[in-house]
């Protein structure tokens, strides 16, 4: 009996679903990876995947292969929910020719793009691939450069978020770059050329995850921003980061359900911050304590940790937290904390995400390195990025802010909604100590007892200069409060600037400092 059109559409469906067969996936299975599939399944509420394209091969006679070898084009595409929101999904087929990109594996991705674009949804990508395919020339390459060119275009219109779970090297590693989030499970690993080119070129050795391994990209070169140990959680934590954030640049994040309550004073803020200035604290014990339930989805935890960004909600709204972490550093800022932040706020004001920041700075780090990389340029970006923000801009000064870096935590001069300080901050060109040995120079130098008369003098410096109350007075400052009342405040200023409209002047485009 010749198969019906229904034997012969399940016949190919299980065909293009076993991937590259048995035993491709049991390899793939003996190194602790998932199939294309099995991770879809994982990331996406239960049932809700739709598979488009399914039965897409590349151009077989061109190559004079047998159609067989490429399944599904070596990618799986479509769309389901996670949390019973629309998400779009793409995830390379290693079992599948390597998983390595064509024409028309670029086109099943370029699809999924346009479509998300079009519908307004994340697009979540996992990479595991042995990079172009050779025998396709050009027309591979072709193919990434049109994925670049939509990653481009849906920058700031649509969340991007990249997972990398295996191999990703050569021009592969720029669609992961250009989108917004990057995430890394352990064993994988991504770089422009690999140990071997390296060490025919430059004699060097080095291993490939010592080179583009996950803790090399989220500790040293900040590509990477999230790092996991196994599939299983690292696409949990992909779940998790599309709760705080919306589908698109014309929604709000959704709200999250939550008892904490908006009027809950917080006491304990008055223990966690010391008063001596020099003395450090952890200030991811600060902002548990302000937001919802303590929930905090740090973002880039391992890179330029100077400084803490990420997501929490206040009062169910989602919030952008941008704060000084004085155990590293001093707080001070430096050129990888300044990218660190200024992508962060770009990313969030594009994404109507409102930003808090809470500002303990010393200054910018000094230093010859510092100066020579251009800690000039790459602080501007941080100034830019919040300049040109116009979501809810909300900044608490803790303890310290001082001279350009007082500037560039989101002072009210670069277009903060509201300024809140706590009554033991310093807010000055620089520390007292340094300018009371400026100011008062010849009186202290002029003393019987030097070291006596300069304690005076900054002691003076500090109650006449250094506090609150003089910005306050300028209208720098919106309000002095009791530490205990930060959650409050914060919560109220959020409902009150829930509904800010702000323009900026017509122009194609900004020019930040890159």
């Amino acid at each position: 009996m010749p198969e019906s059109y229904l034997e012969q559409l399940e016949r190919l469906r299980a065909q293009v679903q076993s991937g590259g067969g048995e035993e491709k996936i049991a390899k793939q299975h003996e190194k602790g990876k998932g199939t294309a599939r099995e991770r879809i399944e994982q990331l996406l509420d239960a049932g809700s995947f739709v598979e488009t394209d399914m039965f897409v091969k590349h151009r077989c006679s061109d190559l004079g292969m047998d159609e067989v070898e490429a399944p599904g084009e070596g990618v799986v595409t479509g769309y389901g929910t996670v949390e019973g929101r629309r998400v779009f999904v793409f995830a390379q087929d290693f079992t599948v020719m390597g998983g390595t990109l064509g024409e028309m594996h670029a086109r099943k991705i370029c699809k999924v793009l346009d479509l998300a674009m079009k519908t307004g949804a994340p697009v979540v990508g996992i990479n595991d691939s042995g990079g172009a395919r050779i025998q396709e020339g050009v027309d591979a390459l072709s193919g990434y450069g049109q994925v670049f060119y939509r990653n481009t275009l849906a920058s700031g219109v649509i969340p991007q978020i990249s997972v990398v779970m295996g191999p990703c090297a050569g021009g592969a590693v720029y669609s992961p770059a250009l989108t917004d989030f990057v995430f890394m499970t352990q064993g994988a690993y991504m770089f422009i050329t690999g140990p071997q080119v390296i060490k025919a070129v430059t004699g060097e050795d080095v291993s490939p995850e010592d080179l583009g391994g996950a803790m090399t990209h989220n500790a040293y070169s900040g590509v990477a921003h999230f790092v996991s140990e196994n599939e299983r959680s690292c696409l949990a934590e992909i779940r998790r980061l599309l709760g705080f954030i919306p589908g698109n640049n014309l929604e709000d994040a959704p709200l999250g359900a939550s008892e904490d309550s908006a009027e809950r004073l917080v006491p304990q803020l008055r223990e966690i911050v010391p008063t001596d200035p020099n003395k450090g604290y952890e200030v991811r014990d600060v902002i548990a304590a302000v937001v919802d339930d303590g929930e905090f989805l740090e973002v880039h935890a391992h890179y330029a940790k100077n400084i803490v960004v990420g997501f929490a909600r206040i009062n169910g709204r989602s919030v952008a937290i941008i704060a000084n972490q004085p155990r590293i550093l001093a707080g001070c800022l430096d050129i990888d904390a300044s990218d660190k932040a200024a992508r962060f706020i770009r990313f969030c004001d594009g994404f109507n995400i409102p930003l808090v920041t809470l500002a303990d700075v010393p200054g910018f780090l000094p230093g010859t390195s510092q100066e020579y990389g251009g800690i000039i340029r790459h602080g501007a970006k941080m100034l830019y990025a919040y300049s040109e923000a116009t979501v809810a801009k909300i900044t608490v000064i803790l303890r310290k802010s001082y001279g350009g870096a007082y500037l560039a935590m989101c002072s009210r001069d670069l277009g903060a909604d509201q300024v809140l300080a706590w009554p033991n901050a310093e807010i000055a060109v620089m520390g007292p100590e340094g300018a009371a040995n400026i100011i008062f120079r010849r009186e202290i130098e002029g003393s019987s007892n030097p070291e006596e008369q300069r304690r005076e003098r900054i002691a003076e410096y500090r109650r006449r200069f250094a506090n609150p109350y003089v910005a306050a007075a300028h209208g720098y400052i919106d309000d002095v409060i009791d530490p205990a009342e930060t959650r409050v405040r914060l919560a109220a200023a959020l409902a009150m600037l829930e509904s800010k409209r702000e323009s900026r002047p017509p122009k194609r485009h900004g020019n930040i400092p890159l």
